[in-house]
């Protein structure tokens, strides 16, 4: 087992939550996606936030203390607890059309029908893939400029990795790098 303790993030629809449940099987490490703290379930999903202390207290009680883990989805602005117990972060990237697409695709395997069907749900799904649209915009510091902000001020090592490569080149590039030495402590 592996010893790790690993940030996946990246923009939504760039696979942080893919890569990160691969790497949590390969090195026998917990696994948990950010959006389990930080939304309450709710029917339509994803549409009240925890509040910021319940989501730290929640981590805090069931995950972070953990020797070996990996975390997929963003702590930027709320985090920096978690993030401070982090070895390294991985941080993904993709072309804003290739994750849009990804992100229509998990869209209708999550949603189906439901999402033409007006309603909460449809409502929901729009507001959603307006906000991912958003992600790159330049025209006011979006929240590409701010993920490049907090990063920069990152103390653990940072791997940048563009997502369009397939799974298992991923995988092994974050295993180099971990093997490597490059990103803190040896497994």
């Amino acid at each position: 087992m592996h010893t790790h303790r690993l940030l996946v993030t990246g923009p939504s629809g760039a696979g942080s939550t893919t890569l990160g449940r691969a790497l949590a099987t390969l090195w026998a490490a917990a696994h948990a996606d950010v959006d389990d703290y930080l939304w309450l379930p709710t029917d339509p999903p994803y549409t009240h936030k925890r509040p910021v202390e319940e989501r730290l207290a929640l981590m805090d009680a069931l995950f972070v203390p953990r020797a070996a883990w990996v975390l997929s989805g963003t702590l930027r602005g709320w985090g920096d607890g978690v993030i401070a117990q982090a070895d390294a972060v991985v941080f993904l990237t993709i072309d804003p059309q290739v994750r849009m697409d990804r992100l229509m695709r998990r869209e209708v395997v999550r949603y189906g029908d439901e999402i033409g069907t007006g309603g909460a749900l449809e409502t929901a799904h729009h507001d959603f893939m307006d906000w991912a649209r958003g992600y790159e915009d330049t025209d006011v510091p979006g929240r590409r400029s701010r993920d490049e902000r907090w990063l920069a001020g990152l103390t653990c090592p940072v791997l940048r990795l563009d997502s369009t490569l397939p799974l298992d080149k991923l995988v092994a590039a974050v295993t180099d790098w971990f093997e490597g030495g490059a990103a803190g402590r040896p497994a």
